[in-house]
C-alpha cells in the first residue's frame, strides 16, 4: 500500500512548461502499468504545448477551470467534470482559456 496526501506533496515544474504546477502522486513503478498520477494547475492563459508518448496513453480530468484541449488537431472546450482520453503517439495539447486556475488531474498508463 502507498498512501498519500496531496497536501504534503512537493509541487515540481511541468516539463511541457515550468509556469504549470504539478504534485504527483504515483510513479512508474508503484502500481502496475500506472506511469504517473498527479495533479496540475495551470494558470490562466498557460499551456502544456503539444506532444505525444509512443509508449503511454493519458486520461485526463478536469477538477475545476475551463480550457481546451486538442487532440490530433481536434479542438474541444473543457470544464469541471470533463474525462479526455489520449492513447499512445495522439497528439494532445491542454490549454487555459479561462481567467481563474484550470486544475487537472491525471494519470499515465504504459502500453507494451
Amino acid at each position: 500500500m502507498k498512501l498519500v496526501n496531496l497536501g504534503d506533496l512537493e509541487v515540481e515544474e511541468v516539463s511541457h512548461n515550468p509556469h504549470i504546477k504539478k504534485r504527483v502522486m504515483l510513479l512508474t513503478g508503484d502500481l502496475g502499468a500506472v506511469t504517473i498520477f498527479a495533479q496540475a494547475v495551470f494558470p490562466p492563459g498557460e499551456t502544456a504545448d503539444e506532444h505525444s508518448h509512443r509508449d503511454m496513453g493519458e486520461v485526463f480530468f478536469i477538477e475545476s477551470g475551463y480550457g481546451v484541449i486538442k487532440v490530433n488537431g481536434a479542438k474541444r472546450d473543457i470544464g469541471p467534470g470533463t474525462c479526455v482520453a489520449v492513447t499512445a503517439g495522439e497528439s494532445h495539447e491542454i490549454r487555459n482559456t479561462g481567467d481563474v486556475d484550470l486544475v487537472v488531474t491525471y494519470f499515465g498508463i504504459r502500453i507494451t
